[in-house]
């Protein structure tokens, strides 16, 4: 773990597909950042973008030393982006904030004031989502069905990436080695002394979201099925009930038999098979999935591969 002291605030910011924003970025962060103190780091983690964005990095680090450059070897992910930057921050206090400027740099200090009350994390609560329709929707039922399966109520769809973290709070996150990661679910499992701070969602400084609806329903299954191991049980139960249903079924067949004869039925002997090989093949995927997540854990690969930095030994 780099050694603390010498910097009060580091930022942390996961880039992808970001070469028409990080100038804008870096400037915002700065300015953000000199008004708490001159010890500060903003430490930019390429995430395998197929644009430019490496070369803004590398203007930016020429520019300022303060300004640091972390290459991934390929596309690992936000999250995992995200980890290897706090992993190499140095600050007694840590930010995270996407790079598209939606989470405005300004409240920077607003965290570190309310970090300075004694707490180890501090979110940021967007008042409005400046998300599409569609995606604002799909991010409310992701959330209840979340809370749902984990018996919690902690997680809302107005609660994103952007906030705060203690250097203790960093040294425990960083322990954890978890293969399929999820920043905030992490940070939720750490449960240290937290709360929130409201923030104004602004658009999209330039160009466009990478996460496809395709991304975001990976994302969210990750997220369930890393957190939550109710799926497993739900399959459980669905089979007893289906199980009970069969019996009380084949008991009224054998009254009715006996009442009125046997009549045939192909119909609705199709519709049971069907019925009961989806919920057959339902519960052999859910068990799949997770049996695929101790495959992956059990490996255990390394989280990211760093392929450069930049100013990091200054």
């Amino acid at each position: 773990m780099p050694a603390t002291g010498s910097v009060l605030l580091s930022v942390v910011s996961p880039v992808y597909q970001a070469e028409g924003i990080l100038a804008e970025l870096v400037r915002q962060i700065t300015a953000s950042c000199a008004g708490i103190t001159p010890a500060f780091e903003i430490i930019l983690v390429e995430d395998g973008s197929p644009d430019n964005s490496w070369q803004k990095i590398e203007e930016a680090c020429r520019s300022d030393k303060r300004v640091k450059g972390i290459k991934l070897s390929r596309n690992f992910g936000q999250h995992y982006a995200i980890t290897a930057g706090l992993q190499e921050s140095r600050g007694d206090y840590v930010v995270v904030i996407d790079c598209d400027l939606q989470d405005n740099p300004k409240y920077i200090a607003d965290l570190y004031q309310k970090a300075k009350e004694g707490y180890d994390i501090v979110f940021t609560k967007k008042r409005e989502r400046r998300h599409s329709f569609l995606k604002n929707l799909w991010a409310k039922f992701f959330f209840f069905i979340f809370n749902w399966l984990a018996d919690s109520q902690q997680a809302t769809s107005d609660v994103g990436s952007y906030s705060l973290l203690s250097r203790k709070a960093v040294d425990a996150f960083c322990r954890i080695k978890d293969s399929h990661r999820h920043y905030l679910m992490i940070l939720r499992v750490l449960g240290f002394r937290s709360t929130s701070i409201s923030v104004v969602h602004e658009k999209r400084f330039a160009g466009k979201t990478s996460y496809s609806f395709g991304k975001l329903l990976k994302h969210a299954i990750n997220g369930i099925t890393s957190q939550s191991d109710k799926l497993l049980r739900l399959s459980i139960m669905v089979g007893l009930v289906y199980f009970f249903v069969s019996v009380l079924a084949a008991v009224y067949l054998i009254i009715m038999y006996f009442v009125q004869g046997f009549k045939e039925g192909w119909a609705s002997t199709i519709v049971l098979l069907l019925f009961s090989t989806g919920i057959i093949l339902m519960s052999i995927g859910i068990a799949g999935i997770y049996i695929g997540k101790i495959f992956e854990q059990v490996k255990e690969r390394p989280l990211y591969i760093i392929d450069r930095k930049i100013n990091f030994n200054e």
